[in-house]
């Protein structure tokens, strides 16, 4: 029964990826992320960027959710996936490597032979904004592709939410699709754990920046604190 159901799930998701990649509803942010390609960072000024909106990346029947805030400019707008290529990421990836969450402890780019294991990477903005502060409309015009991910990811468990913005990004989906009745009874904080009405973990965690990271805000046994609970919590 599921080598006939898998190909279709995946189909339906593949869709919604290429649905994200294509997007064109926020001209401020697509403006922004193209110029970027052009002008590109001296590092990077042999490579093409991706240079379009980010669609999520990972295990289609995931158990847990990461969810960040959104591309970054020269990250996973050059290179087309979630934390790829970036400083967060290489921060990240490394520890989802030492938990059996990802193949390989840093993520070069899309076609470096990454994958994750019960995981799944996304974020409530798929543009890279400017000054990583996508504006509030820019966000409401992003949440169907955020609600149209999470109806095809059905097998998840927890949702981790790296950062305020991307708390309360989905704290907004609950709310639309009448899951919770207010934002106010769940509080963001690093480490914070709520069960909620229909049955999903929830857990935030600090953003893997270079502000968190380079100032000790966020460190490697906090964010793999983090993530250990999930796995206990996901299976």
């Amino acid at each position: 029964m599921a080598s006939r159901t898998s190909p279709a799930i995946l189909s339906v998701l593949d869709q919604v990826c290429h649905d994200i990649a294509v997007c064109t509803r926020c001209e401020r942010l697509r403006v922004y992320g193209e110029n970027i390609g052009r002008v590109k960072r001296r590092m990077y000024r042999d490579q093409e960027y991706w240079a379009k909106p980010v669609p999520g990346f990972g295990d289609p029947n995931a158990r847990i959710h990461v969810l960040g805030l959104a591309p970054g400019a020269h990250g996973a707008n050059r290179t087309g996936r979630p934390f790829t290529g970036d400083a967060s990421g290489d921060f990240m990836y490394d520890v989802l490597h030492e938990l059996g969450l990802a193949t390989k402890p840093k993520a070069i780019s899309r076609d470096d032979g990454l994958k994750l294991r019960k995981l799944w990477i996304s974020s409530v903005v798929r543009c890279a904004p400017p000054g990583d502060k996508p504006a509030p409309q820019e966000i409401r015009n992003c949440a169907p592709h955020l609600t149209a991910e999470i109806a095809e990811l059905k097998k998840v468990r927890v949702v981790v939410c790296l950062g305020k913005i991307a708390w309360d990004g989905f704290l907004a989906h609950l709310l639309a699709q009448g899951v919770i009745e207010r934002r106010s009874a769940y509080t963001f904080s690093h480490g914070a754990e709520y069960t909620l009405p229909n049955g999903l973990k929830l857990l935030g965690c600090y953003h893997p920046s270079l502000r968190n990271t380079n100032t000790g805000r966020l460190n490697r046994p906090m964010f793999a604190k983090v993530f250990v609970r999930a796995l206990e919590l996901a299976f």
